[in-house]
């Protein structure tokens, strides 16, 4: 007799747990958060043009929301931003293009060259509005002299494999780019700058946000190159011989290029736990909101994420039960399989594991951009009975995660979030639920 797929009965705390995660995504929705920022940061239009450009997951929804608040004349506004494949929102004056990620292709190639071409003739009259966001380092790709769009993509896989963070992939990101690390603010300059960012970073260091392409770069190519030998990639060789050579850095903090440039947040992880924390307390949980920036290797955040969740359920510490344990931030995972599964994935299946079926515990771990890696799904559902769904179906979860192949069990047993595009992005969320 063949296995049939588990379909589950979506349960009250499934339920709070998705309306936890949406509020989480709402609170970092541009529509919401751009327009109090307009009054607030921006000057008074200039004599000149006002040029808004940007990259990243987010980047045309604030474009979107940008022009729907904008009181200038709309006659000399303009501009160019490039979001993920799907992510596009239609706007009146500023041109939306599309590109890949989280490798990066032709496209976003072709958009760097275009947003540089845009601030080329600026004049001090001028103000740029620079809308940047997570994703911006993978669609705003523009290989610096003596290197390829290959060896970008090369590079970018071999990172992504290699269990390193987001910070030092970003660290490596510039120094092989004509764009990112400060260049194009230094390419707008002597414009007013006014960059609005969203936060998918730990820490919410703004110069690693898509790389820092407006703010000023403190690593150096001597950084890069110690990352690369950190993780023992060694190809493409003119990757290794640009980063050794290190002929021009990126901009300094103490660069005069900066004197006429500010940026602000206008999203963070954090903004998102507090409002997913807002809905749980409202339906009478206790809340802990671990950290917004946790990261480590996926699995093994998800063993301490464990351990809590045992300390509460034995002796009702740190916080008594009923209760959601909130955390934010970005894992990473050192692929050594063949399966399919983003970092979320990997962390809800090691939990699976490392709870063994313990009642009462529910949790979602998804990221706020709507995919988690470069598959569908946003994130997964844990549910109290997910290894018994699986046993029911042969399925062994040490397998599947030795293989990192998460989505292909949680697929099977009916657990994927699948949201679409969110058109935002502030990093991985996690939720764990005990009633």
């Amino acid at each position: 007799m063949t296995a049939v797929t588990p379909k589950a009965t979506t349960s009250a705390e499934e339920n709070l747990l998705r309306e936890m995660f949406d509020a989480a995504v709402m609170a970092a929705q541009p529509s919401v958060t751009l327009p109090k920022y307009l009054s607030k940061y921006l000057p008074e239009p200039p004599v000149g043009r006002t040029v808004v450009i940007g990259a990243g997951k987010a980047s045309a929804a604030m474009a979107q929301a940008f022009e729907q608040s904008w009181l200038g004349p709309t006659e000399k506004l303009s501009g160019l931003v490039v979001t993920r494949y799907d992510y596009a929102v239609p706007c009146r004056h500023i041109e939306i293009v599309e590109a890949s990620h989280p490798v990066p292709d032709a496209a976003g190639e072709i958009a760097a060259r275009r947003i540089l071409e845009v601030v080329a003739d600026l004049t001090a009259d001028d103000l740029v509005i620079c809308l940047i966001s997570g994703g911006g380092s993978s669609l705003l790709s523009l290989p610096a002299d003596g290197l390829t769009l290959s060896d970008k993509q090369a590079i970018n896989k071999a990172l992504l494999k290699s269990g390193a963070n987001i910070k030092e992939m970003n660290c490596v990101r510039k120094h092989l780019s004509l764009i990112k690390g400060g260049l194009l603010a230094r390419a707008c300059a002597p414009a007013r700058q006014v960059s609005l960012m969203i936060s998918d970073v730990p820490d919410d260091d703004l110069d690693v946000i898509a790389s820092g392409p407006t703010v000023a770069d403190p690593t150096t190519f001597q950084d890069a190159l110690d990352i690369i030998e950190k993780y023992g990639i060694t190809e493409p060789q003119s990757v290794i011989s640009h980063l050794c050579d290190g002929a021009v850095e990126t901009p300094k903090p103490s660069d005069d290029i900066f004197s006429n440039t500010e940026s602000h947040l206008i999203a963070t992880p954090q903004y998102s736990l507090e409002a997913a924390a807002t809905v749980a307390k409202k339906a009478g949980y206790n809340v802990m909101i671990l950290g917004d920036s946790i990261q480590g290797e996926a699995s093994d955040v998800a063993m301490v994420h464990a351990g809590i969740v045992k300390q509460i359920l034995r002796h009702s510490q740190p916080v008594d039960k009923p209760c959601v344990v909130l955390s934010g931030g970005e894992t990473t995972v050192t692929v050594k399989g063949s399966g399919r599964g983003g970092r979320n994935a990997e962390f809800a299946l090691a939990l699976c594991v490392a709870l063994n079926g313990r009642d009462n515990v529910y949790a979602l771990a998804a990221d706020t951009d709507g995919i988690d890696g470069s598959e569908d799904n946003a994130g997964v559902i844990v549910r109290p009975n997910a290894l018994a769904d699986a046993e029911r179906l042969d399925l062994n979860a040490r397998r599947f995660l030795a293989d990192n192949d998460g989505y292909t069990f949680f697929k099977a047993i009916d657990a994927l979030v699948m949201t679409g595009p969110t058109l935002t992005n502030v990093n991985d969320f996690r939720a764990i639920l005990i009633s």
